[in-house]
């Protein structure tokens, strides 16, 4: 990626006049708020290129040693510490200018469904569902239930959480896609490997600023909930249905005692399908020709395969394979795979750019 010189100068200078506006004592509080985000945006690009123009400056001073002076020798050696060091703070600035993803910051809704292999995909789900829980709690996040259809031998047949915390959807995003798992279920008698799959959604979680949806553009249905949930849930008209008109889409939510607490629920889902699903539209409409390595966000790919017979999980989409597969599921192990699929899609986007 070439970086102009002018683009950083410009975005310095900005950087600097944010800094001297902040420092205004009559400022409005909700302006402040504005320019400490503008100001905090900027800070990582200011300081990576501040770091390369002294490595740069630094460089051209070990140069300008003339060959006769007898701190020559000593002076070549730290220029070529110095030159070695130059690649990857030029990659760090380039990064800082890639343009940034909107949703990155936002949290995610994080949505599991079996697919096929019937109860075992049931089971698998539920362990990945377990994997993004600990994978959560190592990063501080929080993550809330929305809704949990359980399958007859446990696991889930679909199950949604909310996941909160510092960049979740920057990091969950490249989850989403057909899971698969190959192993000897527990009920196999013959000692067979069976292969299941599971489907993962990762959606940015998104706010009433996001995205409207007008009342009539909703159908409402009230009825009683069904399955498991106690006797109280199941003798009250609480359950929701919400129907959005223009797309079709439909999301029920039935796990809570409250109407008015299914009703929030269910329209925390729909609106995030909705913010997705506009993404989507403008993804497909700015980038038609390019086929992504990762992050293309089909649901309908076969992204990942855990197999525990080998002990080994591999990621198709950048051909990782890790022999990792217990430390994975639970947790802590998928950070490599996760920063993997970042890099894979930074350096993927430095290309593009040029």
């Amino acid at each position: 990626m070439i970086i102009s010189p002018e683009r950083i100068a410009q975005l310095e200078r900005r950087h600097a006049d944010l800094a001297a506006q902040m420092g205004n004592p009559s400022l409005a509080a909700d302006k402040f708020v504005q320019l400490s985000k503008d100001y905090a945006e900027l800070t990582p690009v200011v300081e990576a290129a501040a770091a390369l123009r002294s490595l740069r400056e630094e460089a051209e001073a070990l140069k300008a040693i003339p060959a006769s002076d007898e701190m020559h020798d000593m002076a070549q050696e730290e220029l070529g510490e110095i030159e070695a060091l130059l690649p990857a703070a030029e990659r760090t600035l380039a990064l800082k200018l890639l343009p940034k993803d909107a949703a990155d910051a936002k949290p995610a809704m994080l949505e599991i469904r079996a697919g096929t292999g019937g109860d075992e995909a049931a089971l698998f789900a539920g362990d990945l569902y377990r994997m993004y829980e600990r994978y959560a709690a190592t990063r501080g996040w929080r993550m809330e239930l929305i809704s949990a259809s359980p399958g007859e031998m446990g696991g889930f047949k679909e199950i949604i959480a909310s996941v909160t915390g510092d960049s979740v959807f920057a990091r969950l995003k490249f989850e989403s896609g057909v899971h698969r798992v190959q192993r000897v279920p527990a009920t196999e008698t013959q000692g067979r490997i069976h292969t299941s799959a599971a489907t993962v959604a990762v959606l940015p979680e998104a706010e009433e600023v996001d995205i409207q949806i007008e009342d009539k553009d909703l159908r409402i249905d009230i009825f009683r909930s069904s399955g498991p949930g106690g006797q109280s849930v199941n003798t009250t008209d609480s359950a929701v249905r919400i129907v959005h008109i223009p797309t079709g889409l439909m999301v029920q939510q039935q796990d809570e005692k409250s109407q008015h607490k299914n009703k929030a629920k269910a329209m925390k889902v729909l609106r995030s399908r909705l913010y997705d699903l506009e993404r989507s539209k403008v993804d497909q409409a700015r980038s038609a020709d390019r086929k992504a390595m990762v992050g293309s966000g089909d649901r309908s790919e076969r992204i990942r395969t855990y197999n525990f017979p080998q002990g080994r999980v591999t990621d198709h989409r950048i051909n990782l394979t890790l022999h990792r597969l217990p430390e994975i599921l639970e947790g802590p192990g998928l950070e490599e795979l996760i920063s993997a699929l970042i890099s894979e899609d930074e350096a993927a986007r430095l290309a593009e750019l040029g």
